[in-house]
């Protein structure tokens, strides 16, 4: 759900944060920045449950 909203501003926004104009380029960065997030905490948490389950 999250990832899902954190998408949409993404691809919506015209200006970033720091005032520059978003370009399709930038809008796609920013997308696989927050993919590489997500997949991070996902590994994150598989490795938690594994270790969990283990024990």
């Amino acid at each position: 759900m999250i990832f899902s909203i954190l998408s949409f501003v993404i691809f919506i926004r015209k200006v970033d944060g720091a005032g520059t104009i978003q370009t399709p380029a930038t809008k796609l960065a920013a997308f696989i920045v927050l993919v590489i997030f997500f997949i991070f905490i996902v590994l994150i948490q598989l490795g938690l449950l594994l270790f969990v389950k283990r024990n």
